[in-house]
């Protein structure tokens, strides 16, 4: 199929289940990528009723079909909403077009990513809950959804998914550049100057927020620590961080992924209580796990990818829900910096943070749409590029 200029819808909510953000994008084919403009984004908190049942499906020990059911349902009329709405308040910038094409990711509920034993067999597996024929019905678009079976389904660990926007939008022939992803869980994706899409590193680093909001949450009853305020107040425990360094995800090499599974409440509950043993004050707890997520980025980038950016130059760009955190962008700085990185947000090369993972599953689609492969096997661990999604026709 030969490649067409299209108006793209992306929608994503991450590990941190706060809500959905949605992308309309341009994406024009192109030698050696294609070209994609971001036409506007906006974010829509879920309600309060369906985050519960979100949290409480990704944690659960057990559950009735009947509520994943239900889950599965509910969580495709709030994407085709936020959608309807995205549209409706951008028209203008549509032009004389009109949305062709939706990438969905959906909420992830869980991501195995190494082979377990079931039922007398090994093997690794996802899911990601949202219908998209609901979307597909509401909108009259086509959606393409389920991203990461494919990958997986050749050897790969289903994520990162990001790298090959961050390419398409990155890649640059002078400098190096990371980009590096704060959302639920942090990952980057490292880009040599003049690299091939073979030549990209990808990974997820460990805890990104995930860790520092069900601490504010437990602690002090707050969705999340608005700006790092609450940590900032707080020191770090150096003992506590210490030991945490040695978690055994920390020493995986590359290609690696991380969910709810390794910092999870379970995670954080462990860590709120051996912060307590050294300090009563809560403020402690929310500084080091601040601090946590600094480390792992920093010591990920200094172990797995300094030695690889050929001496570049490098621009160390930020997006998520982290980059808000001015706490967090402090440590990072101190960290990073004399590592030789330039810290920047993704908003200074035109993509916001909040638009970015958004705009990755509209590029996907694009891709998928017109059979061309979506994942980075550099990044994910997959034996090849394969064409990624599951497509719902209108």
């Amino acid at each position: 199929m030969k490649a067409k200029a299209m108006t793209v819808a992306g929608i994503m909510s991450g590990t941190s289940a706060d809500g959905i953000d949605v992308a309309l994008v341009r994406i024009l084919p192109g030698k050696p990528r294609p070209r994609l403009t971001l036409l506007a984004h906006e974010g829509f908190p879920f309600p309060v009723a369906l985050r519960r049942a979100v949290l409480t499906a990704m944690d659960a020990a057990s559950t009735s079909t009947a509520e994943l059911a239900r889950l599965n349902w509910r969580l495709g009329l709030a994407y085709a909403e936020a959608v309807e709405a995205t549209v409706k308040r951008h028209k203008t910038k549509l032009g004389q077009g009109k949305l062709e094409l939706i990438g969905c990711h959906g909420q992830t509920l869980f991501h195995q990513a190494h082979p377990a034993a079931y039922a007398g067999r090994r093997f690794a597996c996802t899911w990601q809950a949202g219908e998209a024929a609901i979307i597909a019905a509401a909108l009259r678009v086509p959606v393409v959804s389920n991203f990461r079976p494919a990958d997986m389904a050749v050897g790969g660990q289903g994520a990162p998914l990001v790298p090959l926007l961050d390419y398409v939008m990155f890649a640059d022939a002078k400098r190096g550049r990371v980009l590096q992803n704060i959302g639920g869980i942090a990952n980057l994706t490292a880009i040599p100057s003049a690299a091939t899409a073979e030549e990209i590193i990808a990974f997820d680093t460990g805890p990104g927020n995930m860790v520092i909001d069900a601490l504010a949450q437990k602690l002090f009853e707050k969705p999340f620590d608005r700006n790092g305020a609450l940590a900032a107040e707080g020191r770090v425990l150096v003992p506590v961080l210490v030991g945490e360094l040695h978690n055994p995800y920390f020493r995986l090499k590359p290609p690696r992924t991380a969910g709810r599974e390794q910092f999870g409440r379970e995670y954080a509950a462990e860590l709120s209580l051996a912060c307590k043993r050294h300090s009563p004050n809560p403020e402690d707890a929310l500084a080091t796990a601040t601090a946590l997520t600094a480390e792992t980025i920093a010591a990920s980038y200094k172990r797995f990818v300094m030695t690889k950016m050929r001496r570049d130059s490098v621009d160390y760009i930020v997006s998520g829900g982290g980059a808000r955190n001015v706490t967090l962008m402090a440590m990072l700085a101190q960290r990073l910096e004399p590592l030789g990185c330039e810290l920047a947000a993704s908003e200074e090369f035109g993509l916001p943070a909040e638009a970015k993972e958004a705009a990755a599953f509209a590029l996907l689609a694009w891709q998928t749409w017109h059979h061309l492969p979506g994942n980075v096997p550099a990044a994910t661990g997959a034996a090849r590029a394969v064409i990624l999604g599951q497509v719902t026709y209108v």
